[in-house]
């Protein structure tokens, strides 16, 4: 697999050609999704979660990410890595840019980051200093104890008028990806032909640039409850390099997320 950069998305937005992404959070995992040319691949702060047994993100620290950056880092050499952020290290643009740095030295080639148009300022300063930033938008998981649970976000025209704003917004301070988590299918596809940069979704409908999913949801082994916009591609396979397999080629051509697993 040769090295996929930002610069391939980019292209990929341009003719139009969808490109699949999932978690991971080791090595031995990151070098079967290398197998399988995955071009993308998230340590998520969903490490806490699926991982650690913890009820939400909130609890994921700066040494979590860094120590699991660079085991996939290590499993994947050539994918897109990018690192969740977790909360409370990008308050400032300053407490930012130091954090960013540890993750970036781990192994990622990007950051992520939760939140609007209020890290503008983060995203612009990132960027100048040489950190790629991919902007997370919609359901913001580190936001759960504000928003009232893990809810579908954008469902009000007001609501769906700012998240537009906040997209274009970030981009234009320098955002290189975004990425829309439980957002309507209609208000992602606005987004995605609003923007000259990828836009990546998760229960987010079929008409973003990009799909990713949580690796866990992908093989049915979530320990709490299976997404309503996730798919068990090993229990339609029965084999764990075919159930990649099957997720990138349905992302590729357009299957999934289907009907059945859209948010409208």
């Amino acid at each position: 697999m040769k090295k996929i950069t930002i610069n391939d998305l980019m292209q990929w937005k341009q003719e139009g050609k969808k490109f699949p992404t999932s978690t991971a959070y080791d090595a031995s995992f990151a070098q079967i999704f290398e197998s399988q040319n995955m071009p993308l691949l998230l340590v998520g702060d969903s490490l806490g979660m699926v991982l650690q047994g913890q009820p939400d993100t909130l609890p994921v620290t700066l040494d979590d990410m860094i120590y699991h950056t660079k085991c996939v880092r290590n499993g994947s050499p050539n994918c897109l890595l990018m690192t969740d952020m977790p909360f409370m290290t990008y308050a400032t643009p300053e407490e930012a840019c130091k954090n960013a740095a540890l993750i970036m030295q781990a192994g990622a080639n990007m950051v992520k980051i939760e939140g609007g148009s209020w890290l503008a300022d983060t995203v612009k300063m990132l960027t100048e200093r040489s950190v790629p930033v991919c902007a997370h938008l919609g359901l913001t998981p580190q936001s759960v104890h504000i928003v009232g649970g893990y809810k579908v976000q954008g469902r009000q025209e007001k609501q769906a008028e700012q998240m537009l704003q906040d997209a274009i917004e970030l981009q234009n301070a320098g955002a290189q990806i975004i990425l829309l988590e439980c957002v309507p299918a209609s208000l992602a596809a606005k987004i995605t032909r609003s923007l000259d940069v990828p836009v990546i979704g998760i229960g987010a409908g079929p008409d973003t640039d990009g799909q990713i999913l949580v690796m866990h949801d992908m093989f049915g082994i979530s320990a709490n409850y299976m997404p309503k916009f996730s798919k068990n591609f090993l229990a339609e396979t029965g084999d764990l390099r075919q159930a990649i397999a099957k997720y990138m080629e349905d992302v590729e051509r357009g299957i999934f997320p289907d009907e059945a697993h859209t948010i409208a």
